[in-house]
């Protein structure tokens, strides 16, 4: 089984892809317009045609403008004469309505065109993740993590949508991978490669200045351990020299992964008033502000824009300061029968559990347990031995230098997620998606470096046939699971029907079953008229015409008839301890959904009888 996989790979490879683009394409088709589609979309499309950033300066260009690349050729109605595009400081949900809804364009071809590029990206970052596992710990290795990552519901779930968490996930693996290169073969030519990923990854995610403090202790960590080729190069002196070299070059490649940003933004930019961004700037930073660091802020960034030189920087800089800001002030979230604004602090920890596939579970944790016994053997052997045997030149040393790569990824991952469960910002499991493929590759080359060492052919047989089962168990569990991908949960919460009762927002509903609510409303003609309080980035009247009413929690009085609720609004009423009774949907719980749309409109109806059951 082995030779043949080893011989076939790339055939394996080539299936892995096609199902991923299928199932991808698919639900790029079949998914109406998420949340957040609402502004990233139109955002990108007028970064390309007027070279202005004031929709959605909170997130980096460079997704939304490969996004926007098939939209050129549409020739799209894009009013800007408009109060989103005039008036409105950062317009981006009316922007959002008037390209969609209001133009004339059409909206299904727009998003499934935008869709496309991102749906490529992930294709590629799959590519990727083989050819790094591959050359850590073999081609087994590398389909194993292949099969990990492109069977994933929760990759699959989000790879077709315009947003910017697959984008940083990926981009940040492949800045790692340059990084690490330019770590152990510190020539000028991996400086610049490292300077430009570095660069591009910027230009991905905001979130993407967590790098710097890894990349900083890697460039200090790395040149104390590297091999002595002489003895003098085991002096103190020789060894402070290397680390000087070492950070004078990483300084270069943070250089260049400056003028690559400034790049870009020159070319969004280019055509932005002065007086805009300004304008923009002020209104999240006020220069009255009695806050020290919005107000140093302010002056900084205002300093920026005075040089159209600069100016690209402080439209970078700007969108920086944007995200520090949101997440200080955190965001509504629903978690397991409460809501609030604070973060929960075992909600990651939660949501990772109950929406990972077990399979995943159950590697992770053979990985992390593998790990956790080979350092700790480590460990006793070292204290048997004197101190100085251990630094720099000594098994410590070795150990050091033959693992920087695992030693790297898993200070990241240990670093994002300490972040993640600290932080303020409890919106969804997509925020830990930067971790994936870090999780992925250290799985892989754990867990077939254990095998390699096994002493006995029958051990190793053994080991790769379980892998081999629980391989094959992913993809099939996956591929049954479509296309109910972005709200997958695995059989712990009860899968992707039952999800919404623990997490909702992009765990479960972000909006991408109103067109499902059409075809149910087609095949339910005895629906005449339906109350819909829909939570997402789609016209309700679009799809659905006259058929429905608005609705929400608080409008009274309550009616007989039909009701379709998206899962992020009902359970958001529900527990929401600052909503009175008569505010809230808690009348609804007396009743049982007739239908779930999807997974995340619940359909119920209510009859003249039950109607006197409430008064």
């Amino acid at each position: 089984m082995r030779r043949f996989l080893e011989n076939n790979h790339r055939a394996i490879i080539t299936l892995v892809m096609l199902f991923m683009f299928a199932v991808s394409t698919l639900n790029a088709w079949r998914d109406s317009a998420i949340f957040d589609e609402t502004a990233h979309i139109p955002a990108g499309y007028s970064y390309l045609t007027m070279h202005d950033i004031r929709l959605n300066p909170e997130h980096p260009p460079l997704l939304k403008d490969l996004a926007a690349l098939p939209l050129l050729f549409l020739h799209l109605k894009f009013d800007t004469t408009q109060k989103f595009w005039t008036t409105d400081v950062n317009g981006q949900w009316e922007a959002g309505k008037s390209l969609f809804w209001q133009s004339g364009n059409n909206p299904d071809l727009l998003i499934f065109l935008a869709r496309m590029p991102i749906v490529i990206l992930s294709l590629v970052f799959g590519l990727f993740l083989f050819k790094w596992v591959k050359e850590l710990a073999g081609t087994l290795a590398g389909l194993f993590a292949l099969i990990l990552y492109a069977f994933d519901p929760n990759i699959l779930g989000h790879n077709h949508f315009v947003t910017t968490d697959l984008g940083i996930a990926g981009f940040m693996m492949i800045s790692f991978y340059y990084f690490l290169r330019f770590i152990k073969k510190p020539t000028w030519k991996n400086v610049a490669i490292g300077g430009l990923f570095l660069g591009i990854v910027q230009l991905t995610k905001f979130s993407s200045i967590m790098l710097f403090p890894i990349y900083g202790l890697i460039l200090i960590i790395y040149p104390m351990f590297r091999i002595a080729r002489q003895d003098n190069e085991n002096t103190f002196g020789f060894r402070m020299k290397t680390i000087g070299e070492y950070l004078i070059k990483g300084i270069a490649a943070f250089a260049i992964s400056l003028v690559v940003v400034w790049g870009l933004y020159v070319f969004n930019t280019y055509d932005m008033p002065k007086e805009k961004l300004a304008e923009t700037i002020n209104y999240y930073f006020s220069p009255t502000d009695t806050n020290p660091t919005n107000l140093y802020t302010n002056r900084a960034l205002i300093g920026l824009n005075q040089s159209s030189i600069t100016r690209p920087l402080s439209g970078y800089v700007l969108g920086i300061a944007m995200v520090f800001k949101r997440v200080e002030g955190g965001n509504g979230a629903y978690f397991m029968g409460q809501v609030s604004n604070s973060a929960f602090r075992n909600y990651f920890p939660t949501v990772f559990a109950i929406k990972e596939p077990i399979q995943n579970l159950f590697l992770f944790a053979s990985a992390i347990a593998i790990a956790l016994i080979g350092i700790f053997a480590a460990i006793v052997r070292h204290l048997k031995k004197p101190f100085g045997s251990m630094f720099p030149a000594g098994e410590f040393g070795a150990f050091v230098r033959h693992n920087i790569t695992s030693i790297s990824l898993l200070g990241f991952v240990a670093l994002y997620a300490y972040i993640s469960i600290t932080g303020n910002l409890n919106i969804g499991f997509r925020h830990l998606f930067p971790i994936l493929p870090f999780a992925y590759i250290l799985t892989a080359k754990t867990i077939f470096d254990f095998i390699k060492k096994r002493e006995t052919h029958n051990e190793k047989v053994i080991f790769r046939s379980i892998v081999l089962l629980l391989s094959l168990t992913l993809v099939v569990q996956t591929a049954l699971a479509y296309p109910y991908y972005m709200s997958y949960f695995n059989q712990i919460a009860g899968g992707p029907k039952n999800g919404y009762h623990y997490v909702t927002d992009s765990n479960a509903d972000w909006g991408q079953d109103l067109k499902r609510l059409r075809s149910f409303l087609a095949v339910h003609p005895e629906i005449m008229k339906i109350r819909v309080d829909y939570f997402g980035g789609a016209d309700i009247k679009y799809y659905i015409g006259d058929r429905y009413a608005m609705w929400w929690d608080s409008k009274r009085p309550i009616e007989s008839g039909w009701y379709a609720v998206s899962t992020n609004f009902l359970q958001g009423s529900l527990y929401d301890k600052t909503k009175p009774d008569n505010q809230s949907y808690r009348w609804i719980q007396k009743f049982t959904p007739k239908y779930q749309v999807g997974t995340s409109i619940l359909v119920y109806y209510i009859s003249p009888d039950d109607l006197k059951q409430l008064k």
